[in-house]
């Protein structure tokens, strides 16, 4: 695949945020990792962060999930600020950078903003991947990257650009 300098095609830049479950709760003793409930704190950051990026005008239009407790609960947070649904997605669970992209780059074109919600360190991984920025991502940051390109499928490893990382103690 052929990749385009950034700025090209009017209309062509997709939005792909790349965001990490919010705090869970590791209190339960015995509990399996993929049946961890966010904590109080993460049950706080998540809608937080969901209404931040609606009230910053986000067009959200996807969102895909981890199956785990914790991602699927702050999926479900942002789903109810952007009024969506969520699309499990088995494969977002551990990740790694190549699978989250992977996904991504399955994605409708009809989608212009979507929304991956998984775990580290896939997530920053993807974020280095895709635009180059090695960033700290903490518990509910999001991710947002501009992706200059007419189809998702076009998504290469060096295609998009981090526009701005978004975390609940800015």
């Amino acid at each position: 695949m052929r990749r385009r300098p950034l700025g090209g095609t009017l209309g062509s830049v997709k939005t792909l945020l790349l965001a990490r479950h919010a705090k869970s709760d590791w209190d339960t003793a015995g509990l399996r990792d993929h049946d961890r409930p966010l904590n109080a704190r993460g049950r706080r950051d998540a809608p937080m962060m969901a209404r931040r990026l609606r009230d910053e005008d986000v067009r959200l239009q996807r969102i895909l999930s981890s199956t785990a407790i914790r991602a699927r609960s702050t999926a479900g947070e942002y789903a109810a600020a952007f009024g969506l649904a969520v699309v499990a997605e088995p494969a977002l669970y551990a990740a790694s950078a190549r699978t989250i992209l992977g996904i991504a780059s399955a994605l409708p074109d009809d989608v212009e903003v979507a929304m991956l919600v998984g775990h580290n360190p896939g997530m920053a991984d993807a974020v280095a991947e895709l635009t180059g920025s090695f960033v700290e991502f903490p518990t509910c940051a999001v991710a947002e990257c501009a992706v200059d390109v007419a189809s998702w499928s076009e998504l290469i490893e060096g295609s998009g650009t981090l526009l701005r990382l978004r975390t609940p103690r800015d």
